[in-house]
């Protein structure tokens, strides 16, 4: 008697892909420009994205979709800068994947939208290996954590178009070598563009703005 052997990984990223497809059809008819926001826990995404939506709000209508284990407390901090925002608890889940995507679509006034962030779960490993239906993916990493994450969580660095590099008020009290942090980025993704800034005192923050702007502005006018 033959063993049926079943690749769960496979079934599991196929189907995800499949609905990211739908995911990413149904924006692109809306065109909203949609940004899969990836970190570790306390990197800053969510004060990253709230800097965004005061810097660009006058300009473009901005909804965020929170993912995390619990709570609901990054959704209340969006909700204080007047934006629609959607909670999603994994109760547990390492990410967020295409079909939880489709019940925070629901619920956002998507023909009202210009800009979608979607911030991830907050680690390392898992959240990159599951599309949702993004335009672009952004990784926050910051100095705190060391210089040597590229090396060691190289998928989320070889898997990204941006990267933010977070807290650079604090380097000079850190043992961070941004030179090699940089080198091996662009060892492992030269294509990626790496953008320095403190998201407390807001210097380096224009520069990825800018290009955001920039992105936002052709989906919206294609």
């Amino acid at each position: 008697m033959s063993i049926k052997v079943i690749k769960v990984n496979e079934e599991i990223l196929g189907a995800n892909e499949n609905q990211a497809e739908l995911n990413k059809r149904r924006l692109d008819e809306k065109k909203v420009f949609t940004v899969n926001v990836l970190a570790s826990p306390g990197a800053g995404k969510t004060s990253t994205i709230i800097r965004a939506i005061n810097a660009l709000k006058k300009k473009f209508h901005i909804g965020v979709i929170e993912g995390d284990v619990s709570s609901s407390i990054d959704a209340a901090r969006i909700q204080t800068v007047g934006m629609p925002v959607v909670q999603i608890n994994t109760a547990g889940g390492c990410h967020l994947d295409a079909n939880m995507m489709v019940p925070a679509l629901d619920n956002l006034p998507l023909d009202d939208i210009d800009l979608l962030f979607i911030e991830n779960v907050g680690n390392l490993i898992c959240p990159n290996a599951f599309k949702l239906g993004e335009d672009t993916r952004i990784l926050i990493a910051s100095t705190p954590e060391g210089d040597d994450k590229p090396y060691k969580y190289p998928a989320m660095f070889t898997d990204t178009d941006i990267i933010l590099l977070n807290k650079m008020d604090l380097q000079p009290y850190l043992d961070f070598n941004f030179d090699a942090f940089q080198k091996v980025v662009l060892e492992i993704n030269p294509d990626a563009v790496i953008y320095p800034y403190s998201c407390k005192t807001g210097e380096g923050i224009d520069a990825w703005l800018e290009w955001l702007e920039a992105a936002v502005s052709a989906k919206k006018n294609s």
